[in-house]
This record gives structure tokens, C-alpha cells and sequence, in this order.
């Protein structure tokens, strides 16, 4: 995929609006960081996931600047409800004002803490989850969620292709057994999409 590609892809699909674009400006001043920001093309498509199951209550582990949160809460409804997860107070601060400036700040609810004891802490149904938090947890993740999200629900965890190097022999041990877990689990049918740096979907049977 090809920087030229991807924009076109971009353009040719659900493009950012200006406020999309001012955050992901904003976010690419922070540096190496800045790498941890999910795509244009996923936010895209985390929207779209999130309309097309009529998704009403959602979970996000790993906010960052608040960027895939704002695509997700964009697909709720107006009485919607997503719960960010996150263990940076600095780095999500980034994102309230963009959902405030974006109307979607009365459907996150921010909790900030350690990732795994916040998933601990979950109650209720959730029809969508998306995940990219720290790659050694996610299968204690995934174990969590599925026990939480409805059927015919949604997981979504990214970086699972890890740059390509889930192929190679010395590739990220972490992705890589993270991919045959939920690829052999029979309670979930599995499908890794090529965008951004690999979007495993998760539907719950």
C-alpha cells in the first residue's frame, strides 16, 4: 500500500472532515508517538462498522488522542454510549476538545487506568469493541470482551499484521499468538483485513 494509494483511497471513500484533520495534525506533533494514530482509511471504517450493526454501546482499549474514538461515536446514535479506556490523563486530553468541537463528548465516557484492571471492571452488553492497547495483553483482552459483547457483535483489534512481520521467523511472538488464538477459538468467526497495520474483525457467533 502506497502512500499515493492510500490518499486515494481516502478521497475515494469517507474523507476526514476538518476536524478529523486538525486532530490527526495535532497528533503528528507529538513525534514518534505519533505513530500509534490510526489510520484515515480505519477511522473510516470503524464509523461504517459501527452504523452497520446499529451499534448503540461500544468499548475502546488504547484512546490515545482520540481519534478512533471520535470515527466510533460518529456511528452511534445520539443516546449512544462508548467507553474509552486508556492510561494517559496527557495524551486523551488531546481528544476531549475535539469531541466537544465534534458534539460526541456526551457519548465518551473517559476512564483512565490501567487497561487491564478497567477491563476487569466492565460491566454490561456491548455490541462493538476496538482494541489497540498493549499487544502482550491482547488475547487476555479478547478472553474479556468476548465474554462481554452481544452476539453478532463486533471486536476489532489492530496491528495484528505488525508491519508484515507476522510472516517472518523471528516476527512479533506477542501478534502472532494473539492470530492463532482467535483464529482457532470456535465461539467467533475471524477475518484479518490488509489496512492501516492489519484490522482483525472479530463477530461473535
Amino acid at each position: 500500500m502506497t502512500e499515493e494509494l492510500h490518499d486515494y483511497m481516502v478521497a475515494h471513500g469517507m474523507p476526514l472532515d476538518p476536524i478529523a484533520t486538525e486532530l490527526v495534525a495535532e497528533t503528528q506533533t507529538l513525534g514518534s508517538a505519533a505513530v500509534m494514530l490510526t489510520t484515515a482509511d480505519q477511522a473510516a471504517l470503524l464509523t461504517t462498522l459501527t452504523r452497520l450493526i446499529s451499534a448503540r454501546r461500544a468499548v475502546e482499549i488504547g484512546t490515545f488522542t482520540g481519534f478512533s474514538a471520535l470515527a466510533i461515536s460518529r456511528g452511534l446514535p445520539d443516546d449512544g454510549q462508548l467507553i474509552c479506556l486508556d492510561a494517559s490523563a496527557e495524551w486523551t486530553a488531546v481528544g476531549r476538545k475535539y469531541w466537544e468541537r465534534a458534539g460526541v463528548a456526551g457519548k465518551i465516557e473517559l476512564r483512565i487506568g490501567d487497561g487491564h484492571e478497567l477491563a476487569a471492571a466492565l460491566d454490561g452488553t456491548f455490541d462493538l469493541a476496538f482494541v489497540d492497547a498493549d499487544k502482550p495483553g491482547y488475547i487476555d483482552y479478547f478472553e474479556r470482551l468476548v465474554q462481554l459483547v452481544r452476539p453478532n457483535g463486533l471486536m476489532l483489534f489492530d496491528n495484528t499484521l505488525a508491519g508484515g512481520r507476522v510472516v517472518d521467523a523471528d516476527g512479533p511472538l506477542d501478534r502472532k499468538e494473539f492470530n492463532a488464538h482467535v483464529a482457532a477459538d470456535d465461539r467467533v468467526d475471524v477475518v484479518m483485513l490488509g489496512i492501516g497495520d492489519g484490522l482483525t474483525l472479530v463477530r461473535k457467533k
